[in-house]
């Protein structure tokens, strides 16, 4: 049983993650805090596995309880908000799936599901498995007793799990039992390039580059997605894609 915090200010958001929630036996709602405050001296007293976070509260934000939380204590975190300009700072806290308002209800279930299968891996119970590479250079993913096949072309950008590699493709994730920099030596460098340690995308995929302070950027890729990159990946990122745009590939 996955036990939930539901952390936000307006009761009818509440509500709405509530009712979703009642459609999946394996998880309980423990409480609902709607100020930052209460949330944080709540979630001390009593911690939970997942954590549906309102970015914005009344007095500590959603972002600043899970800062004061101790690592070990606070909880794995699906962010709620209207925006997206809180990416860099959710990179920070290891948010797992942000969702935005209004939520729709195929990204919730997606979000929850990237839950569970963190909270599995935590508790030792062995994933959706790949199995290597298919003959025609399509990726094996083994989910239970079937095996899915991923087309490299299709995947937006892949990020690391832990030890795992997790496949984003459109709006589905895949778990593959496989490191980051070792799947990263079967994919084509002419197609996929790595942007930080924990991250690589599909260099076509890259809409906005936006600099930060500290010399990394955060990508937007053409789906909406945000992607940091380190500033150790800037150069070859920035030739790469100088090199997209005058079509000298």
């Amino acid at each position: 049983m996955i036990r939930i915090a539901i952390l936000d200010d307006e009761p009818l958001a509440r509500a709405g993650v509530r009712a979703r929630l009642q459609a999946h036996a394996d998880v309980r709602v423990l409480a609902e805090y709607a100020d930052g405050q209460g949330a944080l001296d709540g979630l001390r007293a009593a911690p939970v596995d997942l954590a549906f976070v309102d970015v914005r509260m009344p007095g500590l934000s959603g972002l600043e309880v899970l800062a004061l939380l101790p690592p070990a204590q606070r909880p794995l975190s699906i962010l709620l908000t209207a925006h997206d300009g809180f990416a860099v700072r959710a990179f920070e806290l290891r948010a797992i799936d942000y969702l935005l308002k209004p939520i729709d209800d195929a990204r919730f279930v997606e979000a929850l599901d990237r839950a569970r299968e963190l909270l599995a891996l935590r508790a030792g119970v062995a994933p959706a498995q790949g199995t290597g590479s298919a003959g025609d250079g399509r990726i094996e993913i083994r989910i239970g007793n079937r095996i899915r096949y991923v087309d490299p072309e299709r995947i937006d950008w892949i990020e690391a799990d832990g030890d795992y590699a997790r496949l984003h493709v459109g709006a589905r994730s895949h778990l593959l039992r496989e490191p980051l920099h070792r799947l990263a030596e079967r994919l084509d460098p002419q197609v996929f390039l790595r942007v930080h340690r924990s991250a690589m995308v599909r260099v076509a995929m890259i809409d906005e580059l936006q600099p930060l302070a500290n010399r990394d950027a955060l990508l937007r890729l053409r789906n909406g997605t945000p992607v940091r990159a380190s500033r150790t990946y800037m150069e070859a990122l920035l030739a790469r894609l100088r090199r997209a745009g005058t079509g000298t590939e």
